[in-house]
C-alpha cells in the first residue's frame, strides 16, 4: 500500500537547506513568494523513474530521500508533494488540486486531469494563492499568484493571468495563461477547478503518467532546469538553453555517455541504475 503522506514528519531543516533558504520562516507573502522561487531554482523537473518503467513513489520519506538527499528531481506529483509539505510546516494552509494541461490541446476537455497544482492560504489573508513548483514547461510559474481572474502578474521575468472558462458544471474552472513576448500572446497552460483532491487521488494520476505507453513521461527523459541566467531543456537526446536575454541555443547529444555527463554537471542530476537513455 502507498505510504500516506501525512504519516511521515517533514523535515523542514533539511528541505530548506536543499533550495538554499536562508530567510525568515514565516507564514506570509514574502516567505511564501521567496521559497517557491527557491525550489524551482535547485531541484530539477525530470521523469527518469517513469523513463526506466517505476512509477516514482509519492511517499514523504521517500520523496525526502530523492528530491532532497539525493542528487534527484521528480516530476509534478513529487514537487508539489514535497513542496505541500514544506509550506504546511511552515504555517500555511494548503489545498491539493487536479489540473488538466491544455497546452497543444484542441480543446480543454480532451486531457485528463493528470497535473498537481496547489491552492494556498496565507494566515490573516482573504485572497489565496496559486503555487506550483512543479510544472515541466517553460510557461510555468516561478512565483505563486493571488487567485484573482483578469489581472496580470509579473514574478522573476515571466508574465502570467487566470482567466474563467465557460462553466459547464457547478464548479468554476480557472486557467493560468503564460504570456509569450515571442509571439505576442497569452497562452494557456493548464485548467482546474478549486475541488480538494486527495494523496489517494494523485497515487492513480502518478502510476498513469508514469506506467501508459500513451504518456509522453514514459517514453523518453524529459529534464528541466531553471536558474536565474539560464534555463535548460533535454527533452529525449536534445539540448536546449535558453539565457536570461532570450538567446536560444540547441545541441543533439552524441549517446548516452554525453546525455550522462550533462544530467551530472549542468542539471545536477544522478541517472538512476536501469534507466536506458537515447543513443
Amino acid at each position: 500500500m502507498p505510504e500516506p503522506a501525512q504519516t511521515t514528519p517533514f523535515d523542514l531543516d533539511a528541505y530548506l537547506g536543499r533550495i538554499g533558504w536562508e530567510g525568515e520562516r514565516r507564514a506570509d507573502p514574502e516567505t511564501l513568494r521567496g521559497v517557491h522561487l527557491a525550489h524551482i531554482r535547485s531541484i530539477p523537473f525530470e521523469n527518469l523513474d517513469a523513463v526506466g518503467g517505476r512509477a516514482p513513489s509519492l511517499g514523504l520519506a521517500d520523496l525526502t530521500a530523492k528530491l532532497i538527499r539525493d542528487r534527484r528531481g521528480g516530476y509534478c506529483f513529487e514537487h508539489n508533494t514535497l513542496f505541500a509539505a514544506a509550506l504546511e510546516a511552515l504555517g500555511f494552509g494548503v489545498t491539493r488540486l487536479a489540473a488538466r494541461v491544455v497546452v497543444g490541446a484542441d480543446r480543454m476537455e480532451s486531457r485528463p486531469r493528470t497535473h498537481m497544482t496547489l491552492l494556498v492560504e496565507i494566515p490573516g489573508q482573504a485572497r489565496p494563492h496559486l503555487a506550483d513548483v512543479g510544472f515541466g514547461a517553460s510557461g510555468s510559474l516561478l512565483e505563486p499568484v493571488p487567485l484573482t481572474a483578469g489581472t496580470e502578474f509579473r514574478g522573476a521575468g515571466r508574465r502570467h493571468r487566470l482567466v474563467h472558462a465557460p462553466r459547464r458544471g457547478l464548479l468554476e474552472t480557472w486557467v493560468l495563461e503564460a504570456y509569450r513576448p515571442a509571439e505576442g500572446d497569452w497562452k494557456a497552460q493548464y485548467a482546474f477547478t478549486l475541488e480538494p483532491f486527495e494523496h489517494v487521488d494523485f497515487e492513480v494520476a502518478n502510476w498513469f503518467v508514469a506506467t501508459s505507453p500513451r504518456s509522453p513521461f514514459s517514453r523518453r527523459p524529459y529534464v528541466r532546469r531553471t536558474a536565474a541566467d539560464r534555463h535548460l531543456l533535454l527533452d529525449g537526446s536534445l539540448l536546449t538553453e535558453v539565457r536570461a536575454d532570450g538567446t536560444v541555443t540547441e545541441r543533439k547529444m552524441s549517446g548516452e555517455a554525453e546525455i550522462r555527463r550533462v544530467l551530472d554537471e549542468d542539471f545536477g542530476i544522478t541517472v538512476p541504475e536501469g534507466v536506458a537513455l537515447p543513443t
